[in-house]
């Protein structure tokens, strides 16, 4: 990036966040009076079109976009001005930008405007040096990064806030002292030979280019600390390099960042897979409530019709008096069990936000069993529901748990032909403040080769089109997700037991 012969530094920018900032800053950079800057700003970025500015800087002929990596893409771009004033969108920025792309916070628009109109009035050498240096300190500060700029003979000349918080000295201590001695305490500059660490202020200072490195260095808050730094040359108007500006990035906390971003992405993909995988066995369940529910509607018609001719007649004796007595209290019956059918179904289909409270495990089961009851004696199996007597309340969110034993209960019916046997049952585990629940079936269990990949993502054993390979993957994740641990014990052509082990709430013994 080297000087126009008038003394002017070209920068070739582009600007994420199209709204009036924008439009300001495309006016000003219009009136093409900004002092030892020449500013061209060759792409605009907003999620709006219908931004002001935005529109702007297409009716200029300025390339435009909605999405801001595509800014990424522009030849000879030397940074991006971030005007949304949105934290993540600047992080993103920073994290994702090129490494010869330097990114400037919003609060740029509001500075160059009023070191504008001061340049108005500041017309002498001695008064444009001080404006120039404004620019200068104001660039170094606005940005969260350590900025320092260090002079050939490796004195530091100018610092940010964020430097000296992160070596925990003053600035009268930093101006002044050499790099090298400062932050390695060491007398010479860092040379590979010497110390084992490449120093990207002499790779710069060799090859007149942006250079790179990590070093490993003392901080305020840690005793050693790993930093990428970055390394830009100023050159004067004869392109010699006069100074060199390094960036630092902790990268610990880049990291840390981009882990706790892709968490909270894992999460919410977790989510979605147990709404889906809801609606899937949602659509199992109501496949075999139509049969439960279809009895005792045929029943009530029966009823109905009996009731009807009887009460064609003008009298009614005693005993039909007793019989339609006997005939509505049935009819009572059976339709408070389509009601009870009917709600449950619509309490499954029901989407909820993830609520982690304390809840009775047992209660979970029961949910589960009800739901699942008429399938399971429509396939004729033998089931055995064996529930501790007291409460095991776990800490939990009861959609996600009742998703995760629904998966098990339908696997292990799936798993069985007629004839075949299922168990559910839950116990306290003594001393370890832990809640068991184990559901074991006689099906044709799961081959030893296949045991160590059944929590695989779309890993199946069933025919095309009988599974989607996330059940039991949705269940470990619940149960990871819950401080839990499953175990699976198989042996083909016996069966499969699933225990799945979840801690105690605290308020388990005050419930009890």
């Amino acid at each position: 990036m080297n000087p126009l012969p008038t003394g002017r530094i070209p920068l070739k920018l582009a600007i994420v966040g199209g709204g009036r900032a924008c439009r300001f800053f495309l006016e000003l950079v219009g009136l093409g009076d900004l002092p030892y800057l020449q500013i061209e700003i060759i792409g605009v970025c907003d999620i709006d079109p219908r931004a002001e500015g935005f529109r702007m800087a297409r009716k200029l002929g300025i390339y435009t976009t909605t999405d801001f990596k595509d800014l990424f893409k522009l030849e000879e771009l030397d940074g991006i001005i971030e005007l949304t004033n949105n934290r993540d969108v600047l992080v993103e920025l920073v994290q994702l930008r090129p490494p010869r792309v330097g990114i400037v916070e919003h609060n740029i628009g509001r500075l160059l405007r009023n070191l504008f109109t001061v340049d108005q009035k500041l017309r002498s050498a001695e008064q444009r040096i001080v404006f120039e240096k404004a620019v200068r300190d104001f660039l170094i500060q606005q940005n969260q990064q350590c900025i320092v700029v260090i002079n050939t003979d490796f004195t530091i000349e100018a610092v940010n806030d964020a430097y000296l918080k992160t070596v925990g000295k003053t600035h009268d201590e930093v101006i002044g002292a050499h790099c090298y001695r400062l932050i390695h305490g060491l007398d010479a500059p860092c040379d590979t030979l010497r110390n084992g660490m490449v120093c990207p202020m002499l790779e710069t200072l060799r090859t007149g280019r942006s250079a790179k490195g990590i070093h490993s260095m003392a901080t305020a808050e840690k005793a050693s600390a790993f930093h990428d730094i970055v390394t830009y040359p100023v050159r004067n108007e004869k392109g010699q390099t006069i100074r060199v500006i390094e960036i630092w990035m902790d990268l610990e906390r880049k990291i840390s960042s981009r882990w706790e971003k892709r968490e909270r992405e894992l999460k919410s993909d977790l989510n979605k897979l147990i709404q889906e995988d809801r609606l899937i066995s949602l659509g199992k369940l109501v496949a075999s409530c139509v049969h439960e529910i279809n009895n005792p509607i045929q029943g009530l018609l029966t009823f109905g019709h009996l009731m009807k001719e009887m009460l064609a007649t003008d009298h009614l004796t005693g005993a039909e008096i007793a019989e339609m007595r006997e005939f509505s209290g049935i009819m009572t019956d059976e339709l408070e069990r389509c009601g009870k059918i009917i709600s449950g179904l619509l309490s499954f289909s029901r989407e909820t936000r993830q609520a982690f409270r304390d809840i009775d495990l047992n209660e979970v089961i029961t949910s589960v069993v009800d739901l699942t009851r008429h399938r399971i004696e429509l396939q004729d199996l033998y089931f055995r529901l064996a529930l501790t007597p007291e409460p095991l309340f776990v800490h939990g969110d009861t959609n996600r748990l009742q998703q995760c034993f629904l998966n098990l209960v339908f696997n292990a019916i799936e798993a069985m032909g007629p004839g075949g046997r299922l168990e559910i049952v839950s116990t306290a585990m003594a001393g370890s403040r832990t809640a068991q629940v184990e559901i074991r079936d006689t099906g044709h269990g799961i081959p030893q080769k296949h045991l160590d990949h059944i929590y695989d993502p779309f890993f199946t054993t069933k025919a095309m089109g009988e599974g989607t390979g996330m059940g039991l993957s949705i269940v470990y994740g619940v149960v990871k997700n819950h401080q839990g641990e499953i175990e699976v014990h198989s042996e083909a052509g016996k069966g499969t037991a699933f225990i799945i082990q979840l801690p105690l709430a605290a308020s388990t013994t005050e419930h009890a």
